[in-house]
């Protein structure tokens, strides 16, 4: 079946040393060469889910954006988890002649089951599509701009969102989306991300898809 018709998610360990669950495949964009790093043996105990998108649904399918919320981090969180969609909540930014911050981030919302890890994209490369079956996402990009893609599968939902310096908030992706990111301009995004599950190499809640499976995705800059 192709690719436009169906995601494929592959549960597979991560073996390389350090690796985050988000830094596992950095893909260029233009393709480039395959990334070295292969993935281990199956996990026996894992069951590697199917999850496709109806081949009746025409595309390319509209790209929307996030739906933006205000209320506390906990209420942002459910209306992810139970609309099954992302949510951007914006962040207010202290500034003043000794630098900014952003305070009280995900206050309510964080979890001792959990980690936080930070990543640095280079311009041009895509980390996509990545998959979680149990775990929600909170990405906030702290340095430069990433554009963040997410995709639900079941009725062809496709979202975008810019964020960063210049629109700085929290984008929640509960489990079941497919989600990647890209850095915006000349320079590096730096994404500061909270899982609230904490990563099992072992038995990984992870699903991968190349980058482009969604051909029509504008990873790219939008001209016009």
């Amino acid at each position: 079946m192709p690719i436009r018709a169906c995601f494929s998610a592959r549960l597979v360990p991560l073996v390389s040393a350090g690796a985050g669950p988000d830094d596992s495949m950095v893909t260029p964009y233009p393709p480039g060469p395959p990334d070295p790093r292969t993935p281990g043996p199956p996990n026996p105990g894992h069951r590697t889910p199917r999850i496709s998108r109806s081949p009746d649904l025409e595309w390319p399918v509209e790209l929307r954006t996030p739906r933006t919320f205000s209320g506390d981090w906990r209420e942002a969180h459910d209306t992810a988890v139970n609309g099954k969609e992302p949510v951007f909540v914006p962040v207010t930014i202290f500034s003043d002649d000794r630098g900014w911050s952003m305070m009280n981030l995900l206050a309510g919302a964080l979890s001792h089951e959990g980690q936080i890890n930070y990543s640095l994209q280079y311009p041009g490369a895509v980390k996509a599509w990545h998959f979680h079956e149990r775990q929600t996402d909170f990405w906030t990009c702290v340095q430069g701009n990433l554009k963040a893609g997410v995709h639900r599968p079941s009725d062809g939902a496709t979202w975008l969102q810019v964020m960063g310096e210049r629109r700085p908030g929290v984008l929640i992706i509960p489990p079941t989306l497919w989600h990647g990111a890209t850095a915006v301009g000349a320079a590096p995004a730096g994404l500061l991300y909270y899982m609230d599950r904490l990563f099992d190499r072992g038995n990984p809640d992870e699903g991968r898809e190349p980058w482009d499976a969604l051909p029509d995705f504008p990873w790219g800059i939008r001209h016009g």
